[in-house]
């Protein structure tokens, strides 16, 4: 079943998406660009000090979270290799009207084929997989999770303890998993399975957020 999605434009003025079948945001309405960066970017991203970064996304959306991946690769001189998970890929009618779509870069990690690792630049090579999540087949270890998926209350089963001990056993020792959710039953789950949790200061419109390191 596909879903049916809507452009919204956020308090940044950056545009994000409306899910009728989850009912939700794909990003925080106060800020689509500013919730990324500061959830994924300076609390993930720039938390790694490794000059060559593998990265693994849950939720690859509207590929926002990968662009500013790359843009930040190409102001620190790293080297990423991404890897984007999504069910439901963004129409491309959708891509060129949401911010950025002007961005040569933008488009072209949009235009990129799915299934095929490419190079996008020299600091950024991408592959995307269009699959769910709970039939992902892991064959990378990570440095960086990003776990952007719809909430516990829309995709319950995605945030479970199952999801995230597959996770682990794929993350290099030190690596960190990012998330905008500081549920309980998150919480748990993750600790329960080896990681190492903290609660931050969340972006514009939302107390805190979480990340989790795999210390072992």
């Amino acid at each position: 079943m596909e879903q049916k999605q809507t452009i919204v434009e956020t308090d940044d003025t950056s545009t994000t998406l409306f899910s009728e079948k989850y009912g939700e945001h794909y990003h925080s309405t106060f800020g689509a660009q500013n919730e990324s960066q500061h959830i994924f970017i300076e609390a993930g991203f720039k938390q790694i000090q490794k000059t060559e970064v593998s990265i693994f996304e849950m939720g690859f959306g509207t590929g926002l979270n990968a662009y500013l991946t790359l843009k930040t690769a190409q102001e620190l001189n790293k080297k990423v290799k991404y890897i984007g998970v999504e069910k439901y890929p963004v129409s491309k009618d959708l891509i060129q009207k949401l911010s950025f779509a002007n961005d040569k870069t933008f488009l072209n990690i949009h235009k990129a084929d799915w299934e095929k690792e490419i190079q996008i630049n020299k600091h950024f090579e991408l592959l995307k997989q269009k699959t769910d999540l709970l039939k992902y087949n892991h064959k990378e270890f990570y440095d960086l999770v990003y776990f952007d998926a719809f909430s516990p209350e829309a995709q319950p089963y995605l945030w479970s303890e199952d999801i995230f001990r597959e996770l682990y056993n794929h993350m290099n020792k030190g690596a960190i998993l990012t998330t905008y959710s500081v549920k309980g039953i998150v919480k748990r789950a993750l600790k329960s399975v080896g990681f190492e949790i903290e609660k931050l200061a969340g972006p514009t419109g939302k107390r805190e957020i979480l990340r989790a390191k795999k210390i072992d």
